[in-house]
């Protein structure tokens, strides 16, 4: 049996570095296009991969797909991750994962650099809100397709894949007012952008159709982290009028406020009903359990891929335009769940 060749095979009959060749072979732009085209030569006389790379040659694509979210550790983020990958990889895509850490221009590096490196197209859970979409307008504009999923820019044509969040946040406040509820307080996280905006709709929404009083004092923005929840919660408990429910844009912030209120000795959902949104995977471990709006990520992945290979197996794909919204489903635990009373 003949031995297979290797990219080291490869940079020693170039006398070049087996970095370079891998580069090459990538078609990485830091690597001139004679060194390219040489690399190429060379890899297919040596039977490297022959088939791959003329089919990669002919088809001008390089099966890569880039994919940026803020948080990679996120649970949302890493389970949208998962269906992406679940659908492309059968596909013959690979997958460029890169995360923004929520810093704007950080996020325009990675876009310039995906681009650069040629990917066949970008999915992204953009940091920036519609206000600023001019700052990106000239990277979107190219011609690699791109979609945006859960947190998304309205352009005209670029498609989007996100959960009904206004629904979310109708359904949740709902729910809290079908239990007694009539002081409902609401956290959220980030109002410049869309999703938010939409909770923050749902929630009052569901307060004027439910006779309710929106009160601005109950509304408060935070980070979604525990300390920030817990701050939160000790505010809204010093007001005159202290709210008896919480619906929560973020289960994390929402985790803060349940461990303040039990440290008032305030029972949950008996004195005090909260409802929170993703899901996070903690939420159905906690004492007592936490409801929450599930977001669905991986079908949302799915998703996602599937509008980028409908657009790739179009001969126009960038001019494609589909706005996918998914069903936002409340799940109902323990913490929402009043105990009639005898």
């Amino acid at each position: 049996m003949s031995k297979k060749t290797t990219i080291y095979d490869i940079a020693k009959e170039l006398q070049i570095t087996a970095a370079t060749v891998s580069r090459a072979l990538n078609n990485n732009p830091r690597i001139s296009k004679n060194t390219r085209e040489l690399v190429l030569e060379t890899a297919s006389r040596m039977n490297y991969k022959q088939n791959r790379l003329a089919l990669a040659l002919k088809s001008g694509k390089s099966n890569n797909v880039g994919v940026v979210v803020p948080y990679i550790n996120r649970s949302f983020f890493s389970s949208v991750i998962r269906g992406i990958e679940d659908e492309l990889y059968p596909k013959g895509y690979h997958v460029i994962i890169s995360q923004t850490h929520e810093d704007k221009e950080r996020e325009l590096k990675i876009i310039q650099n995906l681009l650069n490196a040629q990917v066949d197209g970008i999915l992204i859970s953009t940091s920036y809100s519609n206000d600023e979409k001019d700052k990106l307008e000239p990277v979107l504009k190219k011609t690699t397709p791109f979609i945006f999923f859960d947190r998304k820019l309205n352009f005209p044509d670029i498609s989007s894949v996100t959960i009904d969040d206004f629904q979310g946040g109708f359904d949740a406040t709902k729910h809290l007012i079908d239990q007694g509820c009539t002081r409902i307080a609401h956290f959220y996280v980030n109002n410049n952008l869309e999703l938010y905006q939409n909770r923050l709709d749902g929630y009052k929404s569901a307060l004027l159709e439910n006779g309710l009083e929106f009160k601005p004092e109950y509304v408060i923005s935070l980070k979604s982290d525990m300390e920030a929840g817990l701050k939160a919660a000790e505010r809204l408990m010093k007001l005159p009028l202290p709210p008896d429910a919480i619906f929560s844009s973020t289960d994390k912030g929402l985790l803060g406020a349940i461990k303040y209120l039990q440290s008032l000795s305030i029972n949950i959902p008996d004195d005090f009903c909260v409802v929170g949104f993703s899901n996070d995977p903690f939420t159905q471990f906690m004492e007592p359990s936490i409801s929450s709006v599930d977001q669905s990520p991986v079908e949302m992945g799915r998703m996602a891929a599937k509008v980028f290979l409908e657009q790739m197996a179009s001969e126009h794909a960038v001019k494609i335009h589909k706005e996918v919204i998914l069903p936002a489903n409340l799940i109902i635990r323990k913490s929402s769940s009043k105990i009639p009373k005898k």
